[in-house]
């Protein structure tokens, strides 16, 4: 990359990040109370919730992601945005209006109102923290990754640098200032994807090519590809494929790859392709553009269809479980407001994700180079120079770059926010020092956790955080909300359950430690998309334990279920007091 390249990006990305502050510092002179910093005193209309929703929840999975995904594995990547989307319109029916009604300040404070126990309430903290941490750490990995392969930077610069901006912005105005914020990104990153996008479909049209052809990716121009990690990819022709380095177990200086079909090529070798040679592929993806825009291909691996199903599962039912999406219903005036904020929330999420999905299909026509590796996070950030060139493609990297950044600062506000505003209330005393100081600890403790960490791909790694919040906080407030049978002892089993059982396979799963041989597959496959069984689990146990539990039932819950369902009108709405005390 150009110095050229370097100083436009660095600009693009200084002027989101110099924005952010400014705006989010504009925002912060409204918050003195308590209830400012943690739901922005419910005073925030649908369709300004509406954006800031949007604006935090299309995450660095969303922006950089998809497109890779999408790149990657074709048509079965489509459920990601499909599911991020879909995911919504559950919230929309089952959640948004009664959780709001509740008055709650928190998850945790809902869990107590409806359950009327402090056990309750603390576990489904302990939960939040987790989530809301496991959300963190690819965001953090995320921005580390963006300023490395844009500037240059160490990796641990781009995570230490957001994280602070982060924790800075937060600790100065809490929801209220981020609520400016998180809007404001969302508009900043529908214009970073939708210009670059519509530019390449102009791009496209001047030469179009055949897109589900029977023929692999083809590399337009001679490329070089650096390995830094050991690779196993499929060669579908040899042509024009060489290596230096070890192909296969054995040292080799520009030798060409002699055979098709699968080779492991390690660290620190080098591939060069010539003109029009077909792409290698990483294992488990498709080699045929065929394959690949044809559905059911799943995403490597074996057992396909489970792990779409599971997939499904995971991010149609994990949006009910967010703690950052879910805090910003708490923002709104009443129920009817916060109904009409997740409306509009499906409405600027399907808006958005039309572009990432074309930007993966571009991906694969014009940087087919990153499938070798399987890196293909970086499709949307290399493509406008790749495919456009020039200073006009200088231009829309950096606009791009812009957009990335927002992305990462965006989500991680939210996820703070909750995480700040869970240990204020439950392990501190509430007031706005400790919000503060919750959310200086619960910004470093996922700083120091993301160096730390290895990484999946980012849609791959909050896939796996969607499963655990489907298993725990999902159930919780689907059975909590809408079943008069859910007792304290039962709504904590099936947190404990599902957290454990979901937690396990994350950190399995991140950790890499499955062997595909293992029981024909199943047990790596089920560790990488484990919500088909930890969804179930987590609901059976809680309705068995409750069953088993019954006499324990609140005694006031006709008024508590008054409470959730009937509008406010009829005057039976009640805001709950956050913390023990205010400033």
């Amino acid at each position: 990359m150009t110095a050229e390249v370097h100083a436009l990006t660095a600009v693009g990305l200084f002027v989101a990040a110099i924005a952010t502050i400014v705006v989010g510092a504009w925002g912060g002179r409204f918050s003195r109370t308590t209830s400012d910093f943690l739901v922005a005193s419910r005073t925030v209309g649908s369709r300004w919730n509406a954006a800031a929703v949007s604006g935090e929840y299309l995450s660095a999975a969303s922006f950089l992601g998809v497109a890779g995904l999408i790149a990657k594995y074709g048509a079965d990547a489509l459920w990601y945005p499909v599911g991020f989307t879909a995911g919504y319109l559950g919230l929309l029916l089952f959640v948004a209006a009664p959780l709001r009604r509740s008055g709650a300040y928190t998850v945790p404070d809902f869990a107590e109102f409806r359950l009327a126990s402090t056990a309750a309430r603390k576990t489904a903290m302990l939960v939040v923290v987790v989530v809301c941490v496991l959300y963190l750490i690819p965001q953090f990995q995320g921005a580390g990754l963006t300023l490395n392969i844009l500037l240059g930077a160490p990796v641990w610069a781009g995570v230490v640098g957001v994280g602070l901006i982060v924790i800075v912005n937060v600790v100065g105005g809490g929801m209220r200032s981020i609520t400016f914020v998180q809007a404001f990104q969302y508009w900043l990153k529908l214009t970073a994807i939708a210009v670059p996008a519509l530019v390449l479909i102009g791009v496209f049209a001047q030469d179009p090519t055949p897109i589900g052809e029977p023929a692999p990716p083809r590399i337009t121009t001679a490329t070089t590809v650096d390995v830094t990690t050991d690779v196993s990819v499929t060669v579908a022709e040899t042509t024009g494929v060489r290596v230096t380095g070890m192909l296969d177990g054995i040292v080799v200086d520009d030798a060409p790859v002699a055979t098709t079909g699968p080779h492991v090529i390690s660290a620190g070798s080098t591939i060069f392709l010539d003109a029009g040679a077909a792409t290698p592929v990483v294992a488990g993806a498709p080699t045929q553009n065929a394959d690949w825009i044809a559905p059911g291909g799943g995403f490597g691996g074996n057992h396909p269809l489970y792990q779409v199903l599971s997939l499904i599962i995971a991010t149609f039912l994990g949006v009910m479980g967010l703690p950052h999406v879910l805090v910003r219903f708490y923002t709104n005036p009443d129920g009817r407001s916060a109904r009409r904020t997740a409306l509009a929330v499906i409405a600027l999420l399907s808006l958005f994700y039309l572009f990432p999905i074309l930007l993966g299909v571009f991906a694969r026509l014009y940087v087919p180079e990153l499938l070798i590796t399987g890196t293909a996070d970086a499709a949307v950030l290399l493509l406008p120079s790749a495919a456009v060139g020039g200073i006009a493609g200088q231009i829309l990297a950096a606009l791009v770059a812009a957009g990335a950044i927002a992305a990462f600062l965006a989500t991680s506000s939210g996820l703070l926010v909750s995480v700040a505003g869970a240990l204020a209330t439950d392990l501190l005393r509430g007031r706005v020092r400790d919000f503060r100081v919750a959310a200086v600890i619960g910004g470093l403790i996922p700083i120091g956790l993301s160096l730390a960490a290895a990484s999946l791909e980012l849609s791959r790694t909050v896939g796996l955080v969607f499963a655990v919040a489907a298993s725990t906080l999902c159930p919780l407030l689907v059975l909590g909300i809408w079943w008069r049978g859910l007792t304290a002892v039962g709504a904590i089993a099936g947190l404990i359950v599902g957290g454990a059982s979901s937690g396990s396979a994350t950190m399995l799963a991140i950790a890499g430690v499955a062997d595909d041989d293992v029981l024909g597959g199943w047990l790596e496959v089920v560790i990488g998309y484990p919500a088909a069984v930890t969804v179930p689990l987590a609901f059976g146990t809680m309705v068995l334990v409750s069953r088993m539990t019954r006499r324990r039932v609140p005694a006031d819950l006709a008024r508590t279920f008054a409470r959730m369902h009937v509008p406010e009108r009829v005057g039976m709405g009640l805001d709950r007091t956050p913390g023990r005390a205010s400033d």
